[in-house]
């Protein structure tokens, strides 16, 4: 049994700012973070674009960065909430620098500006095209110098700690000795990110996998706008699945690079007005529409009219990834296609980030706060992370003796049974990846959506059993929390009637 006063299952900027502040303002109180890779890796890190946040450098107006917020929502953001988030974005920003993140300046000394799709004006502030490892890099910084806050690398959370609608802690299971410790909290936060491995080709990192969101709805949590399913238009294309997808980020084409078919076509001018500057969902639906047409496996991004010398002081990540596979920009389009890259909806949060079980709080972007609505404006995601965050550690700092942990919690029974062949898990996992991307991707139908409800309930059934016989395991766990998410995904797309942002259902 691990006590602790607040415990943080994840380690992107949602979790480790929370942490920085609260190990802050209690020092004689313990901080926990547990985190199933590295304390370094998570969706934070692969974030290229940047933060969206109005600065006083430019012609820029809250007014405009809610209005662009709402329009890419599509009439599902809720606008106080909006309201908020944009309204404190600047002091989180400042927060970021005072604790080393250093952003591109241009030759005035001022926030070099970049421009995404959706964005009336150039706001995203960025670290080349690594906004969000630099940003992890500086606060890991800050972490590592609290000495209240205890970081376990390699520690898989299984469940939380429930009764009575109140949370107590977690289970976890310790990767390398197999071990599963009891943390009993008298807070848990949930930051664990995105859910992208549910789909194979995504942009998101391996550890996606939906584990907090499977975990709340297990304790009961409210979960909604899971049907919101952002694919980013513009990850290169390999030839793979089930693996990782390099970005090529949005502010690529804000930089002025062209969408084109293979045959040349610039065919976003025939979808919408702002051409390849157009929301995330119009483009990539735009791109599915295009590539069903043609047959082909890719659209192409041109850069080749480009100025090379400012590309790559921009984009030097995206360049030599490019080069490292025979692409030279100057000279070759780009393949892209579309992947899966952010999940808009998650754990239902209130201002102060509580979700419907008591001390049990949930940040970044495995929460649903009304900030996207149907869905994101590029680079609001990192925004939303450190304003929420900021907003539980007021909450819990004005309410220190909230919670009370007086019931006794019991430990994780722990049988011996023998060991799971793990190419039966992996054989699972493709499989369901598959029927993710073909029954509930860009666009979708019900009659694939009822045909992948049958299949999950199977899967889960079979998975069920898995993990009753046998010796609970990370890659196991993972394919139980990703046959529920697979569940609300495709049940919260049956439910809703109405195509709004990046949701897509024809009949």
């Amino acid at each position: 049994m691990i006590q602790t006063n607040y415990l943080i299952i994840g380690s992107g900027v949602a979790g480790l700012t929370f942490a920085i502040k609260i190990a802050d303002q209690f020092p004689d109180k313990k901080v926990t973070i547990i985190t199933k890779s590295n304390a370094d890796e998570s969706n934070t890190k692969y974030a290229q674009g940047g933060i969206a946040i109005v600065t006083d450098e430019s012609d820029d107006t809250y007014q405009k960065h809610i209005e662009d917020t709402l329009i890419c929502g599509d009439g599902l953001c809720d606008p106080e909430v909006v309201k908020m988030v944009v309204t404190e974005g600047p002091k989180r920003l400042k927060e970021l620098v005072e604790w080393g993140a250093k952003f591109d300046k241009n030759a005035k000394g001022n926030f070099d500006l970049g421009k995404e799709g959706g964005h009336s004006e150039n706001r995203v502030v960025h670290h080349k095209d690594q906004t969000g490892s630099e940003i992890e890099r500086a606060i890991l910084d800050q972490v590592h110098q609290k000495e209240n806050i205890l970081v376990l690398d390699h520690y898989f959370a299984l469940d939380l700690i429930t009764k009575n609608n109140h949370c107590y802690g977690a289970y976890a299971l310790n990767e390398e000795t197999n071990e599963i410790l009891t943390f009993q909290s008298n807070f848990t936060l949930l930051a664990t990110g995105g859910i992208g491995h549910i789909y194979g080709h995504t942009t998101n990192p391996i550890i996606a996998t939906g584990d907090g969101i499977a975990m709340a709805f297990r304790a009961h949590a409210t979960i909604k706008d899971m049907e919101f399913i952002q694919f980013h238009p513009t990850a290169l294309y390999e030839n793979t699945s089930g693996s990782s997808s390099f970005l090529i980020s949005e502010a690529v084409r804000g930089f002025g690079a062209y969408l084109r078919t293979k045959n040349g076509n610039r065919f976003m001018l025939d979808y919408d007005s702002r051409g390849d500057l157009a929301s995330r969902d119009i483009v990539s639906q735009s791109i599915d529409l295009e590539l069903k047409k043609s047959g082909d496996e890719c659209v192409y991004l041109d850069c080749t009219h480009l100025d090379l010398i400012p590309f790559k002081k921009h984009f030097p990540m995206i360049y030599e990834r490019c080069k490292s596979i025979g692409i030279d920009i100057a000279k070759d389009w780009i393949p892209v296609v579309p992947a899966q890259h952010y999940l808009c909806g998650g754990i239902k949060v209130d201002g102060n980030g509580k979700t419907s079980v008591e001390n049990l709080f949930a940040c970044g972007e495995c929460s649903q706060t009304g900030l996207h609505g149907a869905n994101r404006l590029a680079s609001n995601s990192l925004l939303e992370a450190l304003v929420y965050s900021h907003e539980i550690y007021i909450y819990l700092a004005s309410n220190p003796n909230a919670s009370k942990n007086s019931i006794p919690v019991s430990e994780w029974q722990v049988a011996d049974k023998p060991t799971f062949e793990p190419k039966i898990v992996l054989n699972l996992k493709s499989k369901l990846q598959l029927l993710m991307r073909q029954n509930a991707g860009i666009v979708r139908h019900d009659e694939d959506l009822l045909e992948a409800k049958e299949q999950l309930i199977i899967w889960e059934k079979e998975t069920e059993n898995f993990c009753e016989n046998y010796q609970i395991t990370k890659d196991l766990y993972e394919l139980k929390n990703m046959i529920t998410v697979g569940q609300l995904i495709v049940q919260q797309s049956i439910d809703r009637k109405d195509n709004r942002g990046g949701f897509v259902k024809l009949n």
